[in-house]
């Protein structure tokens, strides 16, 4: 799964959510990754939160109508009235992370309006002392809450979907945070979403054998064109189920 990071208009890449530097045209990426045989696409306006703001809804749009995979719409969304504009914009699943961390019983109003399935929540995670701790606002404020335990609550609240980001490792291309998977992932029957590291496609593998159903990347695929297309026989021959 490409992840699309989007600040003021443009996709970026930062490395441990920082020094973001640019990596083009969303509707663009997004039309590549849709042809270059991407199983999903994730959309994250990561600078709404932090500028107390929705999502970008004409950008969101824009995408849905240049691909046909599903589309995931994540930051800025607080409530089930944000969450219905984006999926009414072209989203098929939706996104939180901040607002669910301040307001746990969002993760419940939106699995009982849409569905489970359309519910993904975002996780970010720093190492902090010996805990995984996890991290909202962009990154820049650390709460009280566990990765592990976050999680095994997120799922009982209704949660179909952990987008589980280690931020040690973002940009990095040093590869997932497999301890975190590891602390995580056997705990949960829901998804678990690695993201966070990839460098390499071996990387995606490893992942996969963490315990992570999925992969998402960003900076492998922004930055190194011919991995996406590779990804999938890469892992299908390695006898992780791929998609079609």
């Amino acid at each position: 799964m490409p992840c699309l990071d989007v600040a003021g208009g443009r996709v970026v890449k930062g490395i441990h959510f920082e020094t973001l530097r640019d990596a083009g045209d969303p509707v663009e990426q997004a039309s590549r990754y849709d042809a270059d045989g991407a199983d999903e696409l994730v959309f994250l306006d990561i600078s709404a939160s932090p500028e107390a703001r929705r999502t970008t809804l004409e950008m969101v749009s824009r995408v849905a109508e240049a691909i046909f995979i599903p589309f995931t719409v994540g930051g800025g969304i607080r409530t089930v009235s944000d969450a219905g504009s984006a999926l009414r914009a072209g989203a098929d699943k939706i996104a939180v992370n901040t607002a669910a961390a301040r307001d746990p019983l969002l993760v419940s109003r939106l699995a009982e309006s849409f569905g489970s399935q359309c519910v993904v929540v975002a996780v970010d995670v720093k190492r902090i002392g010996e805990r995984f701790a996890v991290m909202i606002n962009g990154g820049r404020e650390e709460t009280p809450l566990e990765a592990a335990e976050w999680c095994r609550r997120l799922e009982t609240l209704g949660a179909g979907e952990i987008l589980l980001t280690s931020m040690d490792r973002d940009g990095t291309g040093k590869g997932y945070d497999i301890p975190l998977l590891r602390a995580v992932s056997p705990e949960l029957s829901i998804p678990v979403i690695a993201s966070g590291g990839a460098g390499q496609l071996s990387h995606l593998a490893e992942a996969l054998e963490a315990g992570a159903h999925g992969v998402l990347a960003a900076t492998i695929f922004h930055f190194q064109e011919s991995s996406l297309p590779r990804a999938p026989a890469y892992l299908r021959e390695r006898g992780y189920p791929v998609r079609p």
